[in-house]
């Protein structure tokens, strides 16, 4: 394809930057999505891309929708799956792993955490699923 001068495009590293995330991410998962737009142009020797394009689909396929969750209030696991598509075995095994944080209450049967807990863990998780 022959770049357009009149179209300014954005490399992958840029779109990394922008949207604070790793380049390999783009390059290698975010860029093969099928609804990831075709390159306009070239950058050296980098593909750009139409940045209000890129936009649209990282909005639809990888960025996770805000959560509304009540800071002081505890959740179970299961409730966080329903409220944030995250599957309660999930959020269990990462705890097991220390990618999750640990629970706020454990005096019932079922772990609780507050809804600030979560949303600051969710702060770090990604948004992108194989779907």
């Amino acid at each position: 394809m022959v770049a357009n001068p009149d179209q300014t495009g954005e490399t992958l590293q840029q779109i990394a930057d922008r949207h604070g995330r790793a380049y390999n991410t783009l390059k290698a998962q975010w860029s093969r999505h099928p609804a990831w737009p075709d390159h306009i142009g070239k950058e050296g020797r980098f593909y750009t891309y139409d940045p209000a394009a890129v936009d649209a689909v990282i909005a639809e396929y990888f960025s996770r929708p805000p959560v509304t969750l009540e800071s002081r209030r505890l959740y179970t696991a299961r409730e966080i799956e329903e409220l944030t598509g995250i599957k309660a075995v999930t959020i269990r095994a990462d705890v097991s792993r220390g990618r999750w944080p640990a629970p706020d209450d454990i005096s019932g049967r079922a772990h609780r955490w507050a809804g600030a807990t979560v949303k600051e863990a969710l702060k770090g998780r990604r948004a992108y699923g194989q779907s």
